[in-house]
């Protein structure tokens, strides 16, 4: 892609936030072609360390942050300082969007408010991230997607294989980068109010209120008193045609058989080979087979246990049964489709990583480009900025930026 062709070239954004939830929505739009400067304290970003902690994938790249800070330049700066301050003002002299997660406290003190900023800089998108959001009792509490969204938002609870288990944790960053992109959507729609107004404005979204949104199925029938059944256990299912299954070769899937099912029911029966059951009175109906479910399920795990999953896989699509495979990690390199789809794509040196999830017509995204190595940019954007060789040095014997010009692609190849 050419820059030319970049759907958000000419934008600048400046991601002075940190983990995941907050800077993957200046991720995506450096995707589209923004210019994304990551701004860090000298002692960089937490999540930077993340993928070495023990339990997580071992790999020699830091993928976690190569995924979710590509296509950035980066610069480190000690807010804390006047002088630092100073420097972030500069940069945002120019800027369209701020993206912070500072919980209210720390903006406060480092005068980042939205109100510190807005008689400054009226065309600036002040874009915010919380874990429970900007006012009440627990505006100041931290927190991450774990806690604040999957454990509050009552998900943690309910997705779990039987009531007697113990609550289900959540991977990382599963809930953050779906957070992200509830951060991006308020970014566009304030670029766009402010094409029509001229003006810019703050926009926020946090963890909890995602997470809510996440579980809105079930929020909602609880905001309406309603009582909330207890997920059963598998062989309790309440519809066999909408349950787990495992094949002979121990691969598993899901079928979804939820909608128009005496329709579809037919071509089940076939593909599997079992048109007898239809003429079995405990079967023929949806509300005969709900009536039976646990021995419909006791007869298709039977049957689904007699051959592989890719016999299974085939005879379902034939026969248009909606199902989903449950795949594992290890699958995602072969999986063909996800690079139909966009979920995988080739960086700029031709390695597969996770694309993000937006697409718009006739605006390709540019390659995945390197993430920033700690403090990589802090000369080159300063000077872009306006300070001499001088005023860099100086800046960087007395603490107020830092650089480290090692990128993240050359450590981990090195």
């Amino acid at each position: 892609m050419s820059d030319d062709a970049a759907l958000l070239k000419g934008l600048k954004v400046i991601d002075a936030a940190s983990f995941i939830a907050a800077p993957v929505a200046a991720t995506v739009m450096a995707d589209f072609g923004a210019d994304v400067i990551k701004v860090e304290a000298p002692g960089g970003d937490g999540f930077r360390d993340i993928y070495a902690l023990p339990g997580m994938p071992i790999d020699t790249r830091n993928y976690a942050w190569e995924v979710d800070n590509r296509s950035k330049r980066g610069i480190c700066i000690d807010l804390r300082s006047d002088a630092g301050r100073t420097v972030l003002d500069r940069l945002l002299d120019d800027a369209d969007v701020l993206i912070t997660n500072f919980v209210p406290r720390v903006r406060q003190k480092l005068g980042l408010r939205y109100q510190d900023l807005k008689a400054r800089y009226p065309r600036l998108i002040y874009a915010s991230m919380s874990a429970y959001g900007e006012a009440g009792p627990e505006a100041e509490k931290t927190g991450f997607d774990s806690t604040a969204l999957w454990a509050r938002s009552g998900l943690m609870d309910l997705v779990r294989p039987d009531p007697d288990t113990a609550p289900a944790r959540s991977l990382p960053g599963m809930g953050d980068h779906p957070s992200g992109m509830s951060l991006l959507a308020g970014i566009m729609m304030a670029l766009w109010q402010r094409e029509r107004t001229g003006q810019g404005s703050q926009v926020s979204t946090s963890l909890v209120a995602n997470g809510i949104w996440m579980n809105a199925f079930y929020g909602q029938a609880a905001l309406n008193r309603a009582e909330i059944p207890v997920r059963p256990p598998r062989d309790e299912t309440p519809n066999a045609l909408s349950a787990l299954y495992r094949c002979s070769d121990d691969r598993w899937f899901l079928l979804a058989i939820v909608n128009y099912e005496d329709r579809a029911a037919p071509g089940f029966f076939k593909a599997i080979g079992r048109e007898d059951l239809l003429q079995d009175p405990r079967f023929a109906t949806s509300t005969a087979r709900r009536q039976n479910a646990a021995e419909l399920m006791a007869i298709l795990d039977q049957t689904f246990a007699s051959a592989d999953w890719p016999t299974w896989q085939a005879r379902l699509t034939e026969h248009g049964v909606t199902f989903g495979t449950v795949a594992r990690n290890a699958d995602m390199p072969e999986d063909k489709q996800l690079r139909h789809a966009g979920a995988v794509v080739d960086d700029h040196l031709g390695r597969p990583m996770i694309g993000s999830p937006v697409f718009v017509g006739g605006a390709a995204k540019r390659p995945p480009a390197p993430a920033p190595g700690l403090g990589e940019h802090t000369r080159e954007i300063l000077a872009q900025h306006g300070y001499g060789p001088e005023d860099i040095d100086r800046m960087l014997s007395e603490g107020v930026v830092a650089e480290n010009v090692l990128a993240e692609d050359t450590a981990a190849e090195g």
